[in-house]
């Protein structure tokens, strides 16, 4: 066997395996129950703000730091700490995912917050855009 194809057969084992690897690491969604078992490993959780719970977020005292309440799917919430500003129209968000690990104390301390926010096409707003192509 020429070195060639040797080395190549080992390229591609080394590239196989690095693949399983980054595979096997990937973050699965979750509930805050399952994070709370595992706090040394990073989830994502989806859920959304949770009601009579409000967003604290004040850039003069700490712009990177915003805190809210999240329920997940499973009806637990949780306080989260995310490092960072506040995301732009948070709080109209429809779902949030969040992506971190469970702390000891029962608080989710998230590394990103990704929001899905409603539509901004609202059915009055097409009602409105096909009557003014009617006349």
């Amino acid at each position: 066997m020429k070195k060639l194809h040797l080395f190549l057969i080992v390229a591609m084992a080394a590239a196989v395996g690095l693949l399983v690897y980054a595979l096997g690491d990937a973050s699965s969604y979750v509930s805050f129950a399952e994070a709370s078992r595992h706090p040394d490993k990073e989830f994502h959780v989806v859920g959304r703000l949770a009601e009579g719970h409000s967003v604290y977020y004040n850039p003069s005292e700490d712009p990177n730091r915003t805190e809210f309440f999240l329920t997940d799917h499973e009806g637990k919430t949780v306080k989260v700490i995310y490092p960072q500003p506040k995301p732009a129209d948070f709080e109209r968000a429809e779902e949030v995912v969040i992506i971190g690990r469970m702390q000891g104390d029962g608080v989710f301390l998230a590394s990103k917050v990704l929001t899905k926010c409603p539509s901004k096409y609202v059915e009055k707003d097409l009602n409105a855009v096909t009557s003014q192509s009617d006349e």
